[in-house]
């Protein structure tokens, strides 16, 4: 199957939103809402597949993380969302509730891009070079979420230039409903909507 954004010949990399134990490990009783969806809907088995499968393909596989100074030093409460997360001041550098899920542990070829604010990959960080660097046009957005980051990096990839492919039971919100509702109504306006599986089909398709 073709995945508009995936033809052969073109460039992608796979973008995994905050996929951090704060954000969707149980365990960690940060984000509990997000973290069960996540865990419901079984987000870090397919992100670890489309991980695998880009590595093979020798397409960069970035992780995207939201990292607190432990002084709060960058981080402006400009919303509700970054409030909350500053008040909460668990996602902070030296905490386990910082760093990447351990089933998505990264690889050495991998790319760890790390923000102190901002609700999207792009912000403040040099995310975009990083991609023209490898002539990317495509970007696959998994993590999350439904709600905000997801979308988010979606527009923010489109306003660059670049085109984006979203597997949709690779993402997760805070609720079924809430899901449902930004994929039908705001994220395939921005992106291709498809499968992890169609992804992967894609990517054995892709000429590197």
């Amino acid at each position: 199957m073709t995945v508009r954004g995936l033809e052969p010949g073109r460039r992608a990399a796979l973008i995994i939103n905050e996929c951090q134990n704060a954000m969707i490990d149980l365990s960690f009783q940060d984000n509990v809402d997000l973290a069960r969806q996540a865990t419901e809907r079984k987000i870090t088995r397919q992100i670890a597949a489309l991980a695998d499968a880009c590595r093979r393909s020798g397409v960069l596989v970035v992780h995207s993380t939201i990292v607190l100074r432990k002084d709060g030093l960058g981080m402006t409460p400009s919303c509700l969302l970054l409030g909350s997360l500053l008040k909460r001041g668990t996602c902070v550098e030296g905490n386990a509730a910082a760093e990447i899920h351990p089933d998505l542990a990264p690889q050495p070829q991998d790319y760890i891009s790390r923000r102190h604010h901002g609700l999207t990959p792009f912000h403040g960080t040099e995310l975009e070079s990083v991609l023209r660097q490898r002539d990317v046009q495509t970007v696959i957005v998994a993590g999350v979420s439904t709600n905000v980051g997801v979308p988010g990096t979606c527009l923010e990839a489109i306003n660059r230039g670049f085109t984006a492919v979203v597997p949709e039971d690779a993402i997760a919100g805070i609720s079924p409903e809430i899901h449902d509702f930004q994929v039908q109504n705001l994220i395939r306006l921005l992106a291709t909507v498809t499968t992890t599986d169609d992804v992967l089909t894609a990517l054995s398709a892709v000429d590197r």
